[in-house]
């Protein structure tokens, strides 16, 4: 009996430890932890039909993505800058020579050159310039209502959601502050993103491109682009030199001194010679060199390509899934021993 109580009594004073099972095999861990190339290929293998299936989808689909996109064509040209002798050039010389007697007369005659090539590429990419384009030659609907090109008829094919052709309207479906007609803005940013400008720094030479369904378009709004540049630089350069020519002569006859009246002729002669410049040159600014031509291969898209990337974007995908699906159903199906009950006596 007394054996029977000392049992009990050493029983209830008994406690359960719990050590974690990772200290007790830590090796057995350190196993785990690392990456079994064996089963994952075994994982991969398992799942080897749904893989297949999945970049099967992926290629057939970008294939079809692929052949659904319009062909889009670029058409480019080179041009240099025109060079000139008069103009800015010699008003600029006669600053330094004549800059002190003019400053006594109240006049400044400047005494930079001004790049116009640099300032011609800049108005080329100006949003007064590039809308005053699209209204001239009305290049609305090519911009902003067209899908894509037959190239059989040779005829822009209108996306029915954004314009009516038989009724002539805009329908396109915007929301407040836009309206179905494009505004002079969206028309320009779309023009811009189609154009594109470099400048070669050892060469000085121009590249401009212009990429659209119809190649023959392209060729044609590059013609028109850098034949509308000339005509505006020529024109704010007239303007300027008759103006300057108007200010000079009033200040000629104004005064008395022998000198001064020497600098207003030769200011006079220069603006005239840039006048007489901008009458009898169409390159006033850029010369082509190499005029614009209609690509007979499309630029974009590039089919083969996006195939290609489709296809290995359905094979990674369906190994992560397949590798994922795996091994969450080997964590459910295994019961981890998080740890290990011993039974120690409590002294």
């Amino acid at each position: 009996m007394e054996n029977n109580s000392n049992q009990g009594v050493n029983t209830s004073q008994q406690q359960y430890i719990t050590i974690p099972a990772n200290s007790l095999f830590p090796q057995q861990q350190n196993n785990d932890d690392e990456i079994d190339l064996a089963e994952l290929w075994r994982a991969i293998w398992a799942g080897k039909l749904t893989i297949i299936a999945i970049t099967f989808i992926f290629a057939v689909a970008s294939v079809i993505y692929a052949i659904s996109q319009p062909n889009i064509y670029k058409a480019s040209t080179v041009l240099a800058p025109a060079s000139s002798d008069g103009g800015a050039g010699g008003l600029s010389a006669l600053a330094g020579q004549f800059g002190g007697l003019a400053s006594m007369a109240g006049i400044n005659l400047g005494g930079g050159s001004t790049d116009k090539t640099g300032l011609a590429l800049e108005v080329l990419k100006s949003r007064a310039f590039l809308e005053k384009f699209i209204n001239k030659h009305k290049l609305l609907l090519p911009l902003m209502a067209v899908e894509s090109w037959d190239i059989h008829n040779d005829k822009l094919i209108f996306d029915k959601d954004i314009y009516n052709e038989q009724t002539h309207e805009w329908v396109r479906d915007v929301t407040f502050p836009k309206t179905p007609k494009p505004s002079a803005w969206e028309t320009f940013e779309a023009l811009k993103e189609i154009l594109s400008v470099a400048t070669d720094k050892e060469s000085g030479m121009i590249s401009l491109s212009i990429e659209y369904y119809s190649p023959e378009l392209a060729k044609q709004w590059l013609i028109l682009l850098v034949k509308d540049l000339n005509k505006e630089m020529r024109e704010k350069d007239k303007k300027e030199a008759q103006e300057s020519i108007n200010f000079l002569t009033n200040k000629l006859e104004q005064t008395q001194l022998a000198d001064m009246q020497t600098v207003f002729y030769q200011l006079i002669e220069e603006q005239t010679k840039t006048m007489m410049l901008t009458e009898v040159s169409e390159e006033y600014v850029l010369k082509t060199i190499d005029p614009a031509n209609a690509p007979d291969e499309e630029a974009k898209p590039k089919r083969g390509l996006i195939c290609v990337l489709g296809t290995m974007l359905g094979g990674i995908l369906a190994v992560l899934i397949v590798l994922i699906r795996y091994f969450t159903n080997s964590s459910r199906s295994t019961k981890p021993n998080e740890s290990i009950q011993t039974e120690t006596p409590r002294i």
